[in-house]
């Protein structure tokens, strides 16, 4: 099948490949990278360049296993939809309607945790201006953070507490359980900020379904879509196609490993299932997921989703149609940049072409994972498109995105938005 007969171009398909190859893979910033571009029901382009495991020169190959980090959140929010489909919660449900612990959490003011093994945290707290909302976790809006983020004495309490670890005693509902002890960042929808929001909707799913949030995930869409590879460990049989994951050696080129294939903690089950980022899939896999949505909820007779709830992750969520520029706090980390983004459900979605200064389409949405994978689906260009590569707190990270859906959409030869 030529490309052609989906309205792209073989030449500047092939030119996706020359320009990302050179100007990454060669240049030293990525180890590796795997490139599926699909498009009106086909798999028009597949490119592959590099290593997957530097050390052991292993050519990348179309079968390797990524971790895909935040990639992991679009996937935790179609499990939560598949629960609002059944009514067995709503995105305006208040949080502590389903975790009652959490009913009066407050709002940080003061205070700093302790560094003494045994205390108990202690802070000064505001009373929420609104109780946080489902849909607060699924925008980031809850007022929740991360720990890595070095930014307030809250992150500083998770760090201390080791709220998220994968290796976190107590699993999703010892997170819970320690969350409930914490202030919030900011009262719920007054802001955005990066956090363990994703994971505590894998708790929901958890404690909704009775079963655990891996359990959910196999029996309700791996195994149904034909996701065989993707899942929150690597076992031992598979180990030969998971790739080694890397870091920056310095500023500029160069690469040092960051997570070794053969010695990674990814071998074994994780202690808390991660829903924000704990996920390792392949590229086919994880196009198979991003086909199903493109496709309104169905792919090879399975459905999961309606296409109605489908179209809500093209819809921006954040209060008055803002975008993650005006909310976000000051210095946030995040998997895009802000212009022209508002955010979905559990990931980010274009909301003014002109201000992301790239080509695209309105309602595309799209993310992506701390090793530098990324996914896009542009429903009216009926295409989707997935990055994989693996390499930690590259300053590329942001700019082979960039470079990655300006090719793309240079190849083509007919709109249909």
């Amino acid at each position: 099948m030529k490309p052609e007969t989906v309205g792209m171009s073989s030449a500047r398909l092939k030119r996706l490949d020359e320009v990302m190859t050179r100007r990454y893979v060669d240049s030293g910033y990525l180890p590796g990278m795997l490139t599926y571009v699909y498009r009106r029901g086909e798999l028009v382009h597949t490119g592959m360049a590099g290593r997957m495991d530097i050390e052991r020169d292993k050519k990348m190959r179309e079968d390797a296993i990524f971790r895909i980090y935040s990639m992991s959140k679009p996937i935790t929010a179609v499990a939560l939809m598949i629960l609002v489909e059944e009514g067995l919660i709503g995105l305006d449900d208040t949080v502590h309607t389903h975790i009652p612990a959490w009913k009066d959490v407050g709002v940080y003011q003061s205070g700093m945790p302790s560094l003494l093994a045994d205390a108990p945290p202690s802070f000064l707290t505001t009373p929420v201006e609104r109780p946080m909302k489902v849909i607060d976790l699924a925008t980031h809006t809850s007022g929740l953070t991360y720990g890595f983020m070095m930014r307030s004495a809250v992150d500083a309490a998770y760090r201390r507490f080791n709220v998220a670890g994968f290796q976190a005693a107590g699993g999703l509902q010892g997170m819970v359980d320690r969350l409930a002890m914490l202030p919030l960042e900011f009262s719920p929808g007054t802001k955005w900020n990066y956090s363990v929001s994703i994971d505590v909707l894998g708790y929901l799913v958890e404690k909704l379904s009775g079963m655990s949030f891996g359990e959910f995930l196999r029996t309700r869409l791996f195994e149904p879509l034909g996701m065989r590879d993707t899942a929150f460990w690597v076992p031992e049989d598979r180990i030969e196609r998971f790739a080694s994951c890397y870091q920056p050696a310095g500023t500029g080129p160069g690469l040092k490993v960051q997570d070794d294939a053969r010695k990674s903690a990814y071998a074994k089950p994780p202690a808390l299932e991660s829903g924000g980022g704990g996920l390792v899939s392949t590229a086919h896999d994880y196009l198979r997921f991003c086909r199903m949505m493109l496709h309104g909820g169905t792919l090879d007779g399975v459905r999961l989703l309606s296409p109605k709830t489908v179209a809500l992750f093209s819809l921006n969520y954040l209060p008055d149609g803002g975008e993650v520029a005006d909310m976000a706090l000051p210095g946030m980390f995040s998997e895009t940049s802000y212009a022209g983004v508002g955010f979905s459900l559990g990931c980010g979605v274009n909301i003014d072409v002109a201000k992301t200064r790239l080509p695209g389409s309105l309602g595309e949405y799209f993310w992506g994972g701390a090793a530098a994978t990324a996914f896009w689906i542009d429903p009216k260009e009926d295409l989707t498109v997935v990055f994989m590569t693996q390499v930690i707190g590259s300053e590329a990270r942001l700019t082979l995105r960039r470079d990655l859906r300006t090719l793309v959409y240079s190849a083509m030869t007919e709109s249909f938005a």
